[in-house]
């Protein structure tokens, strides 16, 4: 016979009271909170004051008695943008396709390339290697202001010798913009591609895998947030650049991108500021929704857990 041996039931446990900050630390947070408001506040404001004007009268923009406010909401300025013709025969919508055809496709070539760049410089060992990573970074030291010259003088060689037109036409600053992009863009995708594990390349490959779809497959979902970031930085590159559309444009206005638009409201007898900042802010809006659009696929640590330690 067996004694069965009873446990006493233990004690209620208690909750232990929440731990009241100290006056030093509650003054600390309220600290760091104001600075992070007044730092949004000096970030946002300009955007802000940028909208508020497009909206402004005439009259009311070049008072000095200012207000945070418009005192009276109107849309003649962006009614005067979208709808006028600042050159014959060419509306606003031109210079829109224009500025998006130019914008996305070097974001297309320079994400492709630059993924394909970075998978090489990460993943092979070859000659020059080292040599190749400190150009890259080397180049992105070089201001685009410094190379235009060099560069326009080596397209029209290109365009007598062979005949393809690289100047008057979008083709040419597309090349331009997407040589731009891939430096920083290699850089940074090299980064993801070196911390995605090899052991799932690996157990890919052991299972009968293919290159193409451990490249696809394995590789891209996981270095698609490097990719996001990337394609941000060459879209809004593409997207606000104004000297060498100007330069490798010319006279071609039927091409003529967005950033153009604003100088042409730049006269001698004045400056139209409403319709600048109309102009402005309608350029900011495909930015923020393109960034809206690929936000969701800025989340990192996708390879977290991906591989059991």
């Amino acid at each position: 016979m067996t004694a069965t041996a009873t446990r006493a039931p233990s004690a209620p446990r208690t909750r232990r009271a929440p731990r009241r900050r100290s006056p030093a630390a509650r003054l600390r947070s309220a600290g760091l909170y104001l600075a992070g408001t007044a730092v949004l506040l000096f970030s946002v404001f300009p955007v802000y004051w940028m909208v508020a004007t497009a909206l402004r009268s005439q009259g009311e923009i070049f008072s000095r008695d200012q207000s945070v406010f418009p005192r009276t909401v109107t849309l003649e300025h962006f009614d005067r943008v979208v709808n006028g013709e600042l050159l014959p025969g060419v509306s606003f919508w031109t210079f829109l396709v224009n500025s998006l055809t130019v914008t996305l496709g070097s974001v297309a070539v320079a994400a492709l390339l630059s993924l394909l760049a970075a998978v090489a410089v990460a993943r092979f060992r070859f000659r020059l290697r080292t040599a190749f990573i400190i150009l890259l970074m080397v180049i992105q030291m070089v201001p685009m202001e410094a190379m235009i010259i060099s560069i326009f003088i080596n397209f029209r060689r290109i365009q007598d010798g062979t005949g393809v037109t690289m100047l008057g036409n979008l083709t040419g600053i597309l090349i331009v913009y997407t040589a731009v992009a891939l430096p920083i863009t290699i850089m940074m995708l090299r980064g993801f591609v070196a911390a995605v594990p090899k052991e799932l390349e690996e157990a890919a490959a052991i299972d009968g895998a293919s290159n193409m779809v451990i490249f696809w497959r394995i590789l891209m979902p996981l270095v698609a947030p490097g990719l996001v970031a990337a394609s941000i930085f060459a879209f809004i590159t593409a997207w606000n650049e104004f000297i060498v559309a100007l330069t490798f444009l010319g006279r071609s206005t039927d091409d003529y991108t967005l950033p153009l638009t604003l100088s042409y409201y730049f006269g001698r007898t004045g400056t139209e500021w409403g319709a600048i900042m109309a102009a402005s802010t309608l350029l900011t809006i495909p930015v923020m929704v393109f960034f809206l659009f690929v936000q969701r696929r800025m989340v990192s640590g996708l390879t977290m857990g991906a591989v059991k330690g």
